[in-house]
This record gives structure tokens, sequence and C-alpha cells, in this order.
């Protein structure tokens, strides 16, 4: 496949990089994108719950909202190449603050019912698509300064990963406490947080390469490419595989706990939010952890001790039998699965030849999202009275898929090889 690659220059106001502060030009649109987009990711489905009482309806907003990013995933990448992620950025976040504002206007004047149902089942796809839109331009305004600031690039990465963690933290925290107050209040706070990141984003930095294919089947052929280099390093088979199944655990806790926690244990929406910031917070810890103790153990032991934590609070969540209970065995089996993530990224960094690196991260990527919309439809078809049963189910084949992967890698050529370069 031919690729050409040339110096993009957009007119206009993204011409050049803009003067000023990194903070002006590249943290602050970061802040206000993260903690929106965190915000529509884990209030949706609560949402939704919230104002229909269905917990059907609440699973198939979770999968209306990942199915549409799924699908957008290559596209956001083509567009970004070509237009900028600046003009992305903007776009994206002033599209989603326009309708998010329209759909709390139309919560307000419409009865309860099925229009309202129907406006927010079309608002959980439309804030996916928009917030896969902006996640891949503010990663490529990541890389852009990353490249263009060589003196400390891990400095920009790591106040970069820092920005997203704690909105992953404050997100669901304050998109729970402000459902307390009322539907139209939270979509409010998320649409002039939007607004906000667009206006911000008008100081980003161009996308400074442009990638043209010269063939209509560069696609599938990135496609094949990326499926040809899969299957050549089992490693990195074995752990997608192994944390694809996890992914589908996970989804189906995100899908599921409003539910459980609201209906099950009787709490509030802001406790949904509690429990996922308490979740985010050990995600962190764990991420932190298994990045000082890896250069004492190698990579197989961490991935082991991660996908123990993260199987056995999974078996032990279905049958938590009150609210603090859940919220720590989630807590533990989202730092089981930061582990994981860790271990993932760090191989796949590693023993990806450079000539199919975006072929082979991209599937990698898609495979690991595919399992969250299928979550979505299970909850959508599990009665609320047997979400339990579904989670145990799931666990069990999370642990068994995580045991097969790493017996499997136990004495893995590839991982020591990784070991041995780190």
């Amino acid at each position: 496949m031919a690729i050409t690659v040339h110096e993009n220059r957009p007119a206009g106001r993204h011409a050049a990089v803009p003067s000023g502060s990194l903070f002006r030009r590249i943290y602050a649109p970061r802040v206000s994108d993260a903690l929106a987009f965190s915000m529509a990711t884990y209030a949706m489905p609560l949402l939704v719950l919230t104002i229909t009482s269905s917990a059907s309806l609440t699973g198939l907003a979770f999968a209306l909202e990942w199915t549409p990013r799924i699908a957008a995933f290559v596209l956001a990448g083509k567009v970004v190449d070509r237009r900028g992620a600046a003009v992305v950025c903007f776009i994206a976040s002033l599209a989603r603050a326009t309708v998010v504002a329209v759909s709390a206007v139309a919560l307000v004047m419409l009865p309860r019912g099925t229009a309202e149902t129907a406006v927010m089942l079309v608002l959980a796809a439309v804030t996916g698509t928009l917030s896969q839109f902006g996640f891949v331009a503010n990663e490529a305004v990541g890389a852009i300064v990353t490249r263009r600031d060589q003196a400390r690039p891990h400095g920009i990465q790591a106040v970069l990963v820092g920005i997203d963690q704690t909105a992953a933290v404050g997100g669901p925290l304050l998109a729970g406490f402000l459902l307390l107050a009322g539907p139209e209040w939270m979509l409010g706070c998320l649409s002039a947080i939007s607004l906000f990141a667009a206006v911000l984003g008008l100081q980003t930095p161009p996308t400074p390469l442009r990638v043209v294919r010269a063939d209509a089947a560069g696609k599938d052929r990135a496609l094949r490419l990326g499926l040809r280099t899969l299957l050549t390093l089992p490693a990195l088979s074995w752990l997608v595989a192994g944390l694809a199944c996890s992914n589908l655990a996970l989804g189906l806790l995100q899908s599921a706990s409003p539910v459980i926690v609201v209906e099950t244990f009787g709490r509030s929406a802001a406790d949904v939010g509690t429990m996922w910031s308490a979740a985010a917070v050990a995600t962190l810890l764990a991420i932190t952890c298994c990045r000082l103790v890896l250069s004492r153990l190698d990579l197989w032991a961490v991935g082991v001790v991660s996908a123990t934590l993260a199987s056995a609070a999974c078996l032990a969540v279905a049958e938590a039998p009150s609210y603090p209970s859940y919220t720590v065995l989630v807590a533990i089996f989202m730092a089981g699965d930061g582990g994981l993530t860790v271990v993932l990224r760090t191989v796949r960094s590693l023993i990806i030849p450079p000539h199919a690196l975006g072929a082979t991260l991209s599937l990698t990527m898609l495979l690991l999202l595919l399992p969250f919309p299928a979550a979505g439809v299970l909850v959508a078809l599990t009665p609320p009275s047997h979400l339990g049963k579904v989670i145990l189910a799931c666990a069990l084949v999370q642990a068994l898929a995580l045991v097969a992967t790493f017996v499997r890698l136990r004495n893995d050529a590839t991982l020591r090889m990784v070991a041995a370069r780190r």
C-alpha cells in the first residue's frame, strides 16, 4: 500500500502553532475535553435509568453509546489526518455542546414517555460518536506536542495521562451529584464544559503531517496487514484475547452498575458516580505501582498478579451483599485491569514491527473495544434480578481466559525478550 506523507499547512487560524504556554494551548483544552468525555461515558446509562427506570433501556443506551464509537474509530483518524487536530477538536466539542443543550431543552418540553426515551437513546449514540472524534484528535495533539518538545517529551505525556486519570475520577462524581438536582442540570453542565473545550480548542496546534493513501483499498489492506502481524505475534495475540474477555466483564459492570446500585442497593445516582471515581483512583494507583515494580519484576509476574486481582474481584462482585462491598470489589477489579493494561501496552509498544505499527495498533484497539457494546446488549436482554448470574458467568469466562493466557505465556520467548529490552 503506497502512502505519501507531506507537510500539512492548513489555512487560517490553524496555519501556525499558536503562541503561549503549554497550559493554555494543550493542557487546558485537554482538561475540558477529558472531563466532558468522562461525564458522557459514565453518565449516559445512568441518565437513561434515572428517566426511564428501565434496566433494559439502560443496557441499550450503553450499547448505543459504544457501537458508534467503534464504527467511528477509523474515520476519526482519517479526518484528523486530513483536516488537522485543532479543527476536529473544535468541531467535535462544539457539536457535542449543541446536541447536549438541545437535548436538555427537549427534556424540559417533552412529556415523560416514548419521545423522551428516544431523545435519550439518540443522545447516547451521538455523544459517543463525537466523544470518539474528540478523543482521537486530542491524542493527535499530544503526539504533536511531544514530537515538537524534544527536551521533555516524557514530562508532557505524564501530564496528559494525569489529566485523563483525574478526569476519570472527577467526571462520574460530578455527573452523579448533578443528576440529583435533575437531568437538565447534568446535561447543562456537560454542554457548558463541551463549549468551553471548543473555545479552548482553538488554541491547539495543527496536525503537522497529512497521510494520503494512494489506493481506495488502503483501509482493507491495513486491516489485513494488522491481522497478519497479530497472528505472527503469539504473545500479543494471547494478551489481546485475554483482555478482550476481561473487557466484556468490565463493560458488563459499567452498564449494569447503575441498575445494581440504584435498584438493588437502593442508593442514589451520586453513589454510582462515587463508586466509579473510587475505581478510577484504584486504577491510577495500580498503574503507578506497576510502573515502579516493573523495574524489579518481569512482565509475566505483574500480569499474573493483575489477572488474579481482576478475576477474584469480578467473581466476588456478583455476590456482593452491600454497596460498600460492591464499591470495594469494583475498585479492586479496576486496579487489576489497570495492571493488565500496562502489561499489554508495554508488550504492544516493543514487539510490533515498525512497518505494521499503525495497522496493528488500530486492530488491537478495535478488538478490545468490541466487547463493550456486546455487554450493553447483554444487560438490555437480562432481567434485573438475573444480572448477578450474568456477571458471574462473564467472570468465569474472564478467569478462564486469563488463566489460559498466562499459562500459555509462562515461558514465552517474546516476554523474555521484552524484559531484556526494558
